[in-house]
């Protein structure tokens, strides 16, 4: 594990087993991004990359 997983594992351990709602955790990151704005850039790649995980496997299977 690189240091740099340590908040996805921490993350993983405290709250792995629960179910959340997209929308609940894009109000989470924007609440994020308002607080660290410099944080703003990295948050919406993430979310773009989030949001088209199913259309890039679609896209391989044509």
């Amino acid at each position: 594990m690189y240091f740099t997983d340590a908040g996805i594992e921490e993350l993983d351990h405290r709250r792995g087993d629960e179910e959340i709602a997209l929308s609940w955790l894009a109000e989470r990151l924007r609440d994020f991004v308002d607080l660290n704005p410099e944080f703003e850039t990295a948050i919406n790649r993430l979310a773009s990359w989030l949001a088209r995980l199913d259309a890039d496997s679609a896209d391989d299977d044509e």
